[in-house]
């Protein structure tokens, strides 16, 4: 099995109840993915409350292999979801490893 872990750091909002929507805006767009790509096992998504923290979002997925992944990123599905991200997106950090 790989576990594949995005975190994630968006753009400034103009309030906090503003970054907030749109966190859950995507938490919830990402939870879906579940029941629409075959491939993917598991979806853990988490919205950070530490603020001494600069990543705002941490995705931890489940595959069964790496072309597994592949197929996820590739998946038209998931390209909605960073069609979603890629506007507020600042910073993003990935690690993939077998367990």
């Amino acid at each position: 099995m790989v576990k594949h872990i995005v975190l994630f750091k968006f753009k400034d909002f103009r309030t906090a109840q503003e970054k907030l929507e749109k966190l859950n805006e995507v938490k919830h767009a990402l939870l879906s993915l579940t029941d629409k790509i075959e491939c993917l096992l598991s979806v853990e998504v988490g919205l950070n409350n530490n603020p001494n923290e600069t990543f705002d979002l941490a995705l931890t997925t489940s595959f069964n292999s790496f072309e597994d992944i592949d197929i996820y990123a590739k998946h038209p599905d998931h390209l909605e979801v960073a069609k979603l991200i890629a506007p507020i997106k600042a910073d993003r950090a990935c690690v993939d490893y077998i367990m």
